[in-house]
Protein backbone atom coordinates (compact mmCIF):
# COMPACT_ATOMS: atom_id res chain seq x y z
CA UNK A 1 0.00 0.00 0.00
CA UNK A 2 1.40 3.42 -0.98
CA UNK A 3 1.34 6.47 1.29
CA UNK A 4 -1.58 8.09 -0.58
CA UNK A 5 -3.60 4.87 -0.31
CA UNK A 6 -2.81 4.59 3.40
CA UNK A 7 -3.90 8.20 4.00
CA UNK A 8 -7.14 7.74 2.04
CA UNK A 9 -8.03 4.52 3.88
CA UNK A 10 -7.17 5.94 7.31
CA UNK A 11 -9.33 9.00 6.53
CA UNK A 12 -12.26 6.67 5.81
CA UNK A 13 -11.74 4.77 9.06
CA UNK A 14 -11.07 7.72 11.34
CA UNK A 15 -13.77 10.17 10.21
CA UNK A 16 -16.62 8.40 12.11
CA UNK A 17 -14.31 7.89 15.11
CA UNK A 18 -13.70 11.63 15.21
CA UNK A 19 -17.43 12.32 15.16
CA UNK A 20 -17.90 9.89 18.08
CA UNK A 21 -15.19 11.77 20.02
CA UNK A 22 -16.87 15.11 19.33
CA UNK A 23 -14.20 16.47 16.98
CA UNK A 24 -13.81 16.84 13.23
CA UNK A 25 -11.04 15.40 11.08
CA UNK A 26 -8.62 18.12 9.95
CA UNK A 27 -5.93 16.05 8.19
CA UNK A 28 -4.14 12.71 7.93
CA UNK A 29 -0.47 12.42 6.97
CA UNK A 30 1.83 9.43 6.56
CA UNK A 31 5.42 10.65 6.27
CA UNK A 32 8.92 9.48 7.00
CA UNK A 33 10.61 11.61 9.65
CA UNK A 34 14.17 10.93 10.71
CA UNK A 35 14.16 7.32 9.53
CA UNK A 36 10.78 6.46 11.07
CA UNK A 37 7.28 6.70 9.63
CA UNK A 38 4.69 8.87 11.37
CA UNK A 39 0.96 8.42 10.88
CA UNK A 40 -0.46 11.73 12.08
CA UNK A 41 -4.19 12.28 12.50
CA UNK A 42 -5.04 15.92 13.14
CA UNK A 43 -8.41 16.81 14.64
CA UNK A 44 -10.25 20.06 15.28
CA UNK A 45 -13.17 21.59 17.15
CA UNK A 46 -14.31 25.24 17.19
CA UNK A 47 -13.91 25.38 20.98
CA UNK A 48 -10.59 23.53 21.04
CA UNK A 49 -9.53 19.91 21.38
CA UNK A 50 -8.58 18.22 24.63
CA UNK A 51 -6.28 15.29 25.33
CA UNK A 52 -9.21 12.99 26.15
CA UNK A 53 -10.68 13.49 22.68
CA UNK A 54 -7.31 12.74 21.05
CA UNK A 55 -6.92 9.65 23.21
CA UNK A 56 -10.42 8.42 22.34
CA UNK A 57 -9.68 8.67 18.61
CA UNK A 58 -6.26 7.04 19.01
CA UNK A 59 -7.56 4.10 21.09
CA UNK A 60 -10.40 3.46 18.62
CA UNK A 61 -8.19 3.72 15.52
CA UNK A 62 -5.23 1.68 16.77
CA UNK A 63 -6.87 -1.79 16.59
CA UNK A 64 -8.26 -0.99 13.13
CA UNK A 65 -4.71 -0.38 11.90
CA UNK A 66 -3.81 -3.92 13.01
CA UNK A 67 -6.18 -5.31 10.35
CA UNK A 68 -4.82 -7.49 7.57
CA UNK A 69 -5.22 -4.73 4.96
CA UNK A 70 -2.39 -2.81 6.68
CA UNK A 71 0.01 -5.78 6.98
CA UNK A 72 2.39 -4.46 4.30
CA UNK A 73 2.53 -0.98 5.88
CA UNK A 74 5.98 -0.08 7.23
CA UNK A 75 6.47 0.26 10.98
CA UNK A 76 5.11 3.62 12.16
CA UNK A 77 4.19 5.73 15.17
CA UNK A 78 0.57 6.88 15.48
CA UNK A 79 0.02 10.45 16.63
CA UNK A 80 -3.42 12.02 17.14
CA UNK A 81 -3.27 15.74 17.85
CA UNK A 82 -5.10 19.04 17.65
CA UNK A 83 -4.76 21.24 14.58
CA UNK A 84 -3.62 24.00 16.96
CA UNK A 85 -3.60 27.76 16.55
CA UNK A 86 -0.93 27.89 13.85
CA UNK A 87 -2.61 25.13 11.87
CA UNK A 88 -1.50 24.26 8.39
CA UNK A 89 -4.00 24.97 5.64
CA UNK A 90 -3.90 22.27 2.96
CA UNK A 91 -7.35 21.52 1.61
CA UNK A 92 -9.72 23.85 -0.26
CA UNK A 93 -12.15 23.75 2.67
CA UNK A 94 -9.38 24.92 5.01
CA UNK A 95 -8.72 27.98 2.86
CA UNK A 96 -12.44 28.69 2.49
CA UNK A 97 -12.95 28.57 6.27
CA UNK A 98 -10.16 31.07 6.95
CA UNK A 99 -10.67 33.52 4.08
CA UNK A 100 -9.97 37.06 5.34
CA UNK A 101 -7.72 35.81 8.16
CA UNK A 102 -4.01 36.53 8.54
CA UNK A 103 -1.86 33.69 7.22
CA UNK A 104 1.81 33.03 6.67
CA UNK A 105 2.95 31.58 3.35
CA UNK A 106 6.24 29.67 3.51
CA UNK A 107 8.10 29.63 0.20
CA UNK A 108 10.71 27.27 -1.19
CA UNK A 109 12.67 30.22 -2.64
CA UNK A 110 12.92 33.67 -1.11
CA UNK A 111 10.84 36.48 -2.62
CA UNK A 112 12.42 39.90 -2.13
CA UNK A 113 14.69 38.33 0.50
CA UNK A 114 11.90 36.65 2.49
CA UNK A 115 10.87 33.00 2.62
CA UNK A 116 7.88 33.76 4.89
CA UNK A 117 5.24 36.22 3.71
CA UNK A 118 2.40 37.26 6.02
CA UNK A 119 -0.82 38.77 4.76
CA UNK A 120 -4.60 38.49 4.61
CA UNK A 121 -5.90 35.43 2.80
CA UNK A 122 -7.77 36.88 -0.18
CA UNK A 123 -8.15 33.90 -2.49
CA UNK A 124 -7.50 30.26 -3.20
CA UNK A 125 -7.76 28.65 -6.62
CA UNK A 126 -6.54 25.12 -7.33
CA UNK A 127 -3.48 25.45 -5.09
CA UNK A 128 -2.70 29.09 -5.87
CA UNK A 129 -2.95 31.36 -2.84
CA UNK A 130 -3.70 35.09 -3.02
CA UNK A 131 -2.67 37.39 -0.17
CA UNK A 132 -3.30 41.05 0.52
CA UNK A 133 0.03 42.38 1.78
CA UNK A 134 0.12 46.05 2.67
CA UNK A 135 -2.55 46.93 0.10
CA UNK A 136 -0.91 44.86 -2.65
CA UNK A 137 -2.34 41.57 -3.96
CA UNK A 138 0.21 38.80 -4.42
CA UNK A 139 -0.57 35.43 -5.98
CA UNK A 140 1.62 32.48 -5.01
CA UNK A 141 1.56 29.43 -7.28
CA UNK A 142 1.29 26.03 -5.59
CA UNK A 143 4.70 24.92 -6.90
CA UNK A 144 6.34 27.79 -4.97
CA UNK A 145 4.54 27.19 -1.65
CA UNK A 146 6.14 25.03 1.04
CA UNK A 147 3.30 25.56 3.54
CA UNK A 148 0.49 27.93 4.49
CA UNK A 149 -0.32 28.39 8.17
CA UNK A 150 -2.63 30.58 10.18
CA UNK A 151 -0.61 33.43 11.67
CA UNK A 152 -0.65 33.55 15.45
CA UNK A 153 -0.56 36.97 17.01
CA UNK A 154 0.65 37.09 20.59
Amino acid sequence: MQAKQIVARVEELVRPLCEQAGVSLWDVEFEKEGGQYMLTVTVDHPEGVNIDQCEKVSRALDPMLDAKEFDDMPSYTLCVSSAGLARRLKRPEHFEAFMGQTVEVGLYKALNGAKQIEGTLAGYDDGAVTLDVGGERIVFESKDIAAVRLAVEI
